[in-house]
C-alpha cells in the first residue's frame, strides 16, 4: 500500500467553527476542528446524526464557509474567498461522490462524466477523451452510452465515481458511497475505492457503517462538533471491535 508518511500535507484546517442560527438558537456545528490530510490517505469521517461531520465535509469540499479558523488545501488558502473563488476551487481540486449518484437522467454515462469539465471550458474532444478515461478506470467502457436507468445501482456509482475523477482532482470526497447499495453492490465500490487508493488517490469519506469504514486507513471520529479520536483503522476501538466480530462469525 503507499506510504503517506513523507507526503506533503494536502488539508490543513486550524480552529474549524461553523455557528448556524435555528429561529433564536445558535447552533454550534464545529467547534475548533484542528485536521491535517496527507496526500493518498484514505480517510473517514464518522459520528452520529447532529455530531458535525457533514458540515464539515461541505466544508472541506468548499460548499461553506467557516465562521473562523483556516483551511488551506493543496496550498491554496480558501479561508477568505468569494462565492466564485471557492466554485473555482472546487471545479479544479475536487471530486463528489454522493449517496444518490446525481446523474442527469436523460444524458448518457458519457456525458454525465464530462459535465465537470464543461465548466473549465475544457475542448469538446479533450473532455470527449478524459470522459471515456474516466469511465474506463471505473470498468465501464462498455457502458458509456447507456442513461443512468439503463444501469444498475453499483453502475451508477461507479459513473458518479467516473465523474468526480474526471478532473484529476486533488481530493476524492464521498458522502456515504453504499447507502443506496445492497452488501454485494456495496463491496463492489469499496473495492473499487481501494484501487483508486492504491493508484494514488487521496480519499476523504464521510459513512456510519462500521464495515465500509474499516476500509480506510484512518478513522476520524467526531461528536458535538469536535473530533474526539482520529486513529489508524487498526487502532480503532469500534473497527477493531468490528474486525473481529467477523472474524468470529466466519463459518466453521
Amino acid at each position: 500500500m503507499p506510504d503517506t508518511e513523507n507526503n506533503k500535507i494536502l488539508i490543513r484546517t486550524q480552529g474549524l467553527t461553523r455557528v448556524y442560527k435555528v429561529g433564536s438558537e445558535k447552533v454550534h456545528a464545529l467547534r475548533g476542528v484542528n485536521l491535517n490530510v496527507r496526500e493518498n490517505e484514505y480517510v473517514v469521517v464518522m459520528g452520529h446524526s447532529g455530531s458535525g461531520k457533514s458540515t464539515l465535509m461541505n466544508l472541506l469540499g468548499c460548499l461553506d464557509i467557516a465562521d473562523a479558523g483556516e483551511y488551506e488545501l493543496n496550498g491554496i488558502n480558501t479561508t477568505h474567498m468569494n462565492s466564485a473563488g471557492l466554485a473555482h476551487v472546487r471545479n479544479q481540486q475536487i471530486g463528489f461522490v454522493f449517496q444518490s449518484f446525481e446523474l442527469l437522467p436523460r444524458m448518457s454515462a458519457l456525458k454525465n462524466v464530462e459535465l465537470p469539465l464543461i465548466y473549465s471550458d475544457t475542448p469538446f474532444w479533450k473532455r470527449r477523451k478524459l470522459a471515456q478515461e474516466a469511465l474506463q478506470r471505473v470498468g465501464l467502457s462498455d457502458r458509456i452510452h447507456h442513461k443512468p436507468n439503463q444501469l444498475s445501482g453499483g453502475e451508477k456509482q461507479r459513473v458518479a465515481v467516473a465523474r468526480a475523477l474526471v478532473s484529476k482532482p486533488s481530493i476524492l470526497l464521498a458522502d456515504e458511497p453504499t447507502g443506496n447499495l445492497d452488501s454485494k453492490t456495496s463491496a463492489g465500490i469499496m473495492q473499487l475505492f481501494e484501487k483508486l487508493y492504491t493508484e494514488g488517490q487521496t480519499i476523504i469519506m464521510v459513512t456510519h457503517e462500521s464495515d465500509i469504514a474499516s476500509h480506510a486507513r484512518r478513522i476520524v471520529r467526531m461528536q458535538d462538533g469536535e473530533i474526539v479520536s482520529d486513529l489508524p483503522t487498526e487502532q480503532d476501538p469500534v473497527s477493531v471491535h468490528y474486525e473481529d466480530s467477523s472474524v468470529s462469525e466466519a463459518p466453521q
